[in-house]
């Protein structure tokens, strides 16, 4: 087996690293109780056969997926950390069981019940075909494209 470059090295560290911050932020924004099948679903992420696959056991793109994944897991909890250091809202109490100040006015936190009814709801294949036979276009990209932000005609002609 042919010794890895470099660019190799820090190819496969950065993919670890990408990967680790991901974890830890799935596992820091979840809803549901903690099971042992989400432990499992995530050591088949981290260490599965598509991972082997790219970075083969033994060897030294595995050892740099391996410590990129420590580093950005460890570096989001740090980034985390900092910000609520920096913060007057927040302090160390927010790690262990989330208290923090409540905003003073004007500020507001909206419920999750309230930001789903802001969201706009998807439409259906019907509206998508309606507004496409409206618009004249033959796509939903087209239709995009012609929603014109700048004030220009929104053709798009050289």
């Amino acid at each position: 087996m042919e010794k890895a470059t470099v660019l190799q090295l820090l190819g496969a560290g950065g993919f670890g690293t990408v990967l680790g911050w991901l974890v830890f932020y799935i596992n820091r924004h979840r809803t549901d109780d903690v099971k042992l099948s989400d432990l499992v679903t995530l050591l088949g992420v981290v260490g599965g056969s598509a991972v082997l696959a790219l970075f083969p056991a033994s060897t030294d793109l595995f050892g740099a997926y391996g410590i990129g994944l420590a580093v950005g897991f460890f570096q989001y909890f740090l980034v985390i950390a900092f910000f609520v250091r920096r913060s007057k809202n927040f302090d160390s109490d927010w790690f262990l069981d989330g208290r923090r100040k409540r905003p003073d006015e004007p500020y507001y936190i909206p419920t999750r019940e309230e930001l789903a009814r802001l969201a706009p709801s998807p439409m259906s294949a019907s509206e998508q075909r309606h507004q496409l036979q409206e618009t004249g276009a033959s796509s939903t990209a087209e239709v995009a494209s012609s929603a014109d932000v700048g004030g220009g005609s929104g053709s798009h002609d050289a």
